[in-house]
């Protein structure tokens, strides 16, 4: 399973305030395969994305994510677990019901 990173996960972690947090982030980069650049597909998504009532940059984030193919979202921002609970366009969980679904 291909990892999937977006320059909007760069921008969101350069604000980030808490040193340790941004480090550990910023250490997940290396295990990406894709880099989700912008594209007119991406930003539209996320104009969609924030129709239905996501937040700009969540929007952004997931927006990427479907646009670099991937199967999975994985959050633990119980706001987007709930507005993206009946999405069919990408699977969107919290990391132990990933973990529980990709070992079965």
């Amino acid at each position: 399973m291909e990892l999937a990173w977006s320059y909007i996960i760069d921008y969101e972690n350069q604000a980030n305030p808490f040193d340790e947090r941004r480090e550990v982030i910023q250490a997940w980069k290396k295990h990406a395969a894709i880099n989700a650049d912008e594209t007119q597909e991406i930003l539209a998504k996320a104009r969609t994305l924030m129709e239905e009532g996501l937040k700009n940059k969540d929007a952004l984030h997931i927006a990427c994510a479907i646009g670099a193919q991937c199967g999975y979202f994985i959050t633990t921002d119980d706001r987007i677990l709930n507005r993206m609970k009946d999405s069919h366009k990408i699977v969107v969980v919290d990391p132990t019901t990933f973990v529980r679904e990709v070992e079965l």
